[in-house]
């Protein structure tokens, strides 16, 4: 019998977190998508805060903050928001 390999969450992006990825520096933008890419297999890893609003889970990448929505019904997780520490969560 093989190991079954763990089930893959696809990762979307809302139009505003991918323009906030493009303005981002090389550097941390290289170090966003690579934590976003591992959310695809644990869309719930250790450090991951669900928001008080309920309105998703938040990932600490260096200064910068992913935001983002898991959907296990379609195996989707939806990167909402990307920001500096200190602007992320003011709309």
């Amino acid at each position: 019998m093989g190991v079954a390999e763990p089930r893959r969450y696809r990762i979307e992006f809302e139009l505003s977190a991918a323009k906030a990825i493009a303005k981002l520096d090389r550097i941390p933008r290289e170090r966003v998508l690579t934590a976003i890419e591992a959310l695809a297999l644990d869309p719930r890893p250790v450090g991951a805060i669900k928001l008080t609003d309920g309105s998703g889970m938040r990932i600490r990448v260096g200064d910068y903050r992913v935001v983002y929505v898991i959907d296990d019904a379609v195996v989707t997780v939806t990167v909402v928001r990307i920001g500096h520490r200190r602007s992320i969560y003011r709309r």
